[in-house]
């Protein structure tokens, strides 16, 4: 999918509290973000889920490639989306751009 076919619709970075204090080897976030595809033959909204750690070697923080999946109304995505929070937030990860 190339970023010319989607549209942005709400996008989320989660952190746990005071990593900024913690070794950057111990640096994890995680994205959550919908898209709207206006791909004709594709239709629908994408969830993606990507997870992102500090890596000592190349000495920046490195995103993995994202984990998604399509779903037919924004309102069933959304819902997804909501699951997939309540799932980070059971880990710790409790701190959202989304509340600066």
């Amino acid at each position: 999918m190339s970023n010319g076919q989607r549209k942005l619709v709400m996008q989320e970075v989660l952190s746990k509290p005071g990593y900024e204090e913690r070794p950057r080897s111990e640096w994890e976030f995680y994205e959550l973000c919908i898209e709207e595809s206006d791909d004709i033959w594709r239709p629908g909204f994408i969830l993606k889920q990507t997870r992102a750690q500090w890596i000592e070697i190349d000495r920046q923080v490195m995103w993995e490639g994202p984990e998604w999946e399509r779903w037919p109304t924004l309102k069933k995505a959304k819902g997804q989306y909501e699951e997939r929070l309540r799932a980070l937030r059971a880990m710790g990860f409790t701190q959202s751009d989304m509340d600066f």
